[in-house]
């Protein structure tokens, strides 16, 4: 140049890199001034970030926007199941065993006399605690674990490695079967550890291809050279950008850990009396399914809805996240 002065915006074109990383102020306002990228721009003239695309996409799925209003409302029932059903799910009365719809009743009676609308209601508070609570321990353990693989890599991976493989090999019904049968407990805990424990392997895997993915990009490379710590480099720069396949996978697994707590629970080692679950009111219906099939259809109606739900939120999520799709 004339002067012999590099200018802010010729630096950081000739170095051929982005994302965040530890620079100068000039350096930074560069990086604001950058033209528009293939997203174009965002409101206020600013780049849109991957967040904010996934969110504009999702606001038009009708897909979305079905799920999360199941959702909303499985999560609705679940703190304030009182809200719509009055009565209490306990309450039982043998006369009243196998009738169908009356009023005030219009889901009928179990083969105990108890109102099977009230349980069903009653019953998402469980199975919605049980999917959030284990996915969200799946998603921090695996996550962590994950990550540190991905990140050092090394010994550290091949040792992972080798226990996820162990932990694949268990079938996850007949792991249940023989992990649950000896605890008593009627709380959900032990259903929440046994599916936290047979289910963050997969987790794991998955966060550990995003980071080492997103380990090797040019932005995480300058921010080493810039002399930022592992610590920086992994909260910083590459977890923010590793996450999305995480999300996906965790929302689509919530769906699933509510299926597998109905089943452990209608095998008979999952939850179990006098908890409400809409596995134990579908294994009691089981016997009467000629009788009274409107209480096995009921509870399984809104398990597979539930689920259904998560799993469709979970696709629309992964699209949304998808650069590929753009």
């Amino acid at each position: 140049m004339p002067d012999g002065r590099h200018e802010p915006e010729q630096a950081i074109a000739g170095t051929g890199m982005g994302g965040a990383m530890d620079l100068g102020v000039d350096e930074a306002e560069t990086l604001e001034k950058r033209p528009e990228g293939a997203g174009g721009p965002g409101p206020e003239g600013r780049p849109r970030s991957l967040w904010s695309d996934a969110w504009r996409d999702l606001r038009r799925n009708p897909v979305f926007i079905v799920s999360a209003l199941v959702i909303l409302f499985l999560v609705f029932i679940s703190l304030w199941p009182s809200a719509i059903a009055s009565g209490s799910p306990l309450k039982c009365d043998l006369s009243k065993a196998q009738q169908g719809s009356q009023s005030g009743h219009p889901f009928g009676f179990d083969g105990q006399g108890c109102d099977v609308y009230t349980r069903t209601v009653y019953g998402a508070r469980t199975s919605v605690a049980v999917g959030v609570l284990a996915t969200l321990g799946v998603a921090v353990l695996g996550s962590v674990l994950g990550a540190l693989a991905g990140f050092f890599g090394g010994i550290w991976d091949s040792v992972l490695s080798r226990i996820t493989d162990v932990f694949f090999a268990i079938p996850v019904v007949l792991g249940g079967l023989v992990l649950l049968s000896v605890i008593t407990s009627t709380t959900v805990w032990p259903v929440i550890g046994f599916i936290v424990l047979l289910g963050w392997p997969q987790l794991s895997r998955i966060a550990r291809g995003s980071v080492i993915t997103a380990k090797q990009n040019d932005y995480v490379q300058a921010a080493r050279a810039l002399g930022a710590s592992n610590t920086r480099l992994v909260l910083r720069h590459i977890a923010p950008n590793a996450v999305a396949p995480v999300i996906v996978v965790a929302t689509i697994a919530l769906g699933t850990y509510i299926a597998l707590e109905a089943t452990l629970s209608y095998l008979g080692v999952g939850l179990k009396p006098p908890s409400v679950s809409w596995g134990i009111d579908i294994s009691a219906a089981s016997p009467y399914i000629r009788n009274a099939p409107h209480a096995l259809l009921w509870p399984s109606g809104a398990l597979a809805i539930t689920v259904l739900a998560f799993i469709m939120l979970g696709d629309a999520v992964r699209d949304a996240l998808d650069p590929k799709l753009r």
